[in-house]
């Protein structure tokens, strides 16, 4: 199993965010948490990205804990422990996140360079083959603000696949795209669940979820209430 969660909790002092939150996600197959704003979604994402640590319950990425319940609470591993597992998980956000001041190569290859230590050249050669995978090898050069949102949603899909991840995490990926654009982003995610990753998708865009989802988990008030 690429994911699996289980009897995740998370509170906010006296506002429980999560409650008993159990799921799975395999390598090829795309699942998405849809639930309104305010539903859980978001805080499940930043627990798997060790944004947010858990109270309770468990987390492993294929096949290691990033947290484990012990005694009632989730016990994390030390900081080079998580950076190891947090690798195989990438995340594109819902605000894709890009350096306004560099270019669309300069976005994708500065993990290579500064994380994976990759010589310049190389993390450059990789980013390009990778941006022209996703039709952007003309926006190489190109700054964030010069882009439309569906392109600036491939760039940071870019920079989030470069370095190999199993499992892809998306925030809300409609949410500034027109129809034409979403229905791309429909085919490319399924695209990358056919080359092998697993997919999380955190959306309330009903047509969107079922139109590209394996499998479709409702959450709501921190519960997962159904699964389709």
């Amino acid at each position: 199993m690429l994911l699996t969660v289980e009897g995740l909790y998370k509170s906010y002092k006296e506002v429980q965010v999560l409650e008993n939150v159990n799921f799975q996600v395999e390598p090829k197959e795309i699942v998405a948490l849809l639930g309104q704003s305010g539903a859980g979604k978001t805080t499940i994402i930043r627990c798997l990205t060790g944004l947010e640590k858990a109270d309770k319950g468990s987390i492993a990425i294929d096949g290691r804990y990033l947290c484990k319940e012990e005694n009632g609470q989730s016990v994390y591993p030390n900081k080079a422990t998580i950076f190891d597992i947090r690798e195989k998980l990438g995340m594109v956000f819902q605000s894709y996140h890009l350096f306004p001041h560099m270019t669309v190569l300069e976005n994708v290859s500065l993990a290579l360079i500064q994380v994976h230590k990759m010589s310049k050249d190389e993390a450059n050669r990789k980013s390009i083959a990778f941006l022209e995978k996703l039709g952007l090898g003309e926006k190489i050069n190109q700054r964030p603000f010069e882009l439309s949102g569906g392109q600036k949603q491939r760039v940071a899909i870019a920079r989030s696949c470069v370095t190999s991840p199993k499992l892809l995490c998306f925030d809300e990926p409609t949410a500034a795209l027109d129809p034409e654009t979403t229905k791309e982003m429909t085919g490319l995610i399924r695209e990358l669940a056919e080359e092998g990753m697993g997919i999380l998708i955190i959306s309330h865009d009903i047509p969107f979820v079922e139109k590209v989802s394996d499998r479709i988990l409702r959450i709501s008030a921190g519960k997962i209430v159904d699964e389709a």
